[in-house]
């Protein structure tokens, strides 16, 4: 019985002005065990473990038997029996990239029971292709903090170095913000002085991000392309963002789409900065859990 069981990391996507091309990699992950299945078996079984696996499809819209399905497609072979064991460890629909870590692990898994015949950039391809985007998919699948230029089939990436002072908080509430509806809310044209802004902070970010300079950093997570459109989404959103400012972070982003909201602060804060995010959104009595994470460099693995 053949198996072979993949990895991957949750993500930080935007990190403020870096809107659809900038995300981060974190130490959350999410785990796929694929198991060739013999004829007289199912020809897909799926068993999910984790406090949100009830909601998880187990037929095949899974997003993870889909990608498994679409990557033995792009090789014109049939995808075989297979039995997918998930261990959910990253929250589903919290901005945090529980899409990405399906669609990278599904093509992984079946790269791997397929023989290898696809390199990590041909894989990081049809990932981007199936998610929209790249600023998830990319640090799912390679680590560390990534800036993604370019379109389809002509990719640059390129790995931002991020300064180990530099500790990322994240506020998960409990409550859902789905990707569509984020967008839905953003208008479909800037004014030149907006997208200007974000050209230049996006340009202090990651030098911000290298140096571990707070002085920069609290300036350059300003955005003005998706947040000031999507913070009226998030409940409590300011007053989080206020709280966790006076008690010292260098700044306070959404995390993807949202809602959770991720804070970048120094070591001697953070215990501040957890505090403050969680009592403001429990004085909004709203229920949510804070960690401090750091930046995974390894991306998704085969284990």
């Amino acid at each position: 019985m053949t198996t072979v069981t993949i990895s991957v990391p949750a993500t930080t996507a935007n990190l403020g002005p870096g809107f659809d091309c900038l995300g981060a990699a974190l130490t959350l992950y999410n785990q796929f065990q694929f198991t060739l299945a013999e004829e007289s078996s199912p020809e897909l079984e799926i068993t999910v473990t984790g406090s949100e696996a009830h909601r998880v499809s187990c037929d095949r819209s899974n997003l993870i038997y889909q990608a498994f399905a679409h990557l033995y497609h792009h090789l014109n072979k049939k995808a075989p029996r297979i039995a997918i064991n998930i261990r959910l460890g990253v929250p589903l629909a919290r901005g945090l990239g529980s899409s990405a870590t399906a669609i990278v692990g599904g093509l992984m898994g079946a790269n791997e029971l397929a023989g290898k015949p696809l390199s990590l950039s041909e894989i990081m391809e049809l990932a981007i292709a199936m998610e929209g985007h790249p600023d998830n998919v990319v640090p799912a699948l390679l680590g560390n903090c990534q800036l993604s230029v370019g379109e389809m089939g002509n990719w640059e990436i390129c790995q931002i170095p991020w300064h180990s002072d530099i500790i990322p908080v994240v506020a998960i509430p409990n409550f859902e913000l789905s990707t569509e509806e984020a967008r839905a809310v953003l208008p479909k044209t800037l004014p030149r002085a907006d997208a200007i802004f974000n050209i230049a902070h996006i340009g202090l970010l990651i030098r911000a991000l290298e140096t571990g300079n707070g002085i920069w950093l609290n300036k350059a997570m300003a955005d003005k392309v998706h947040q000031p459109y999507r913070k009226g989404l998030i409940e409590g959103y300011e007053f989080v963002q206020e709280s966790a400012m006076k008690a010292g972070a260098y700044g306070m982003v959404i995390s993807g789409a949202g809602p959770t909201l991720l804070a970048l602060t120094s070591p001697q804060n953070l215990q501040s900065v957890e505090s403050a995010m969680k009592n403001a959104w429990t004085q909004r009595a709203i229920n949510c859990e804070v960690r401090s994470l750091t930046i995974d460099t390894q991306g998704a693995k085969v284990q």
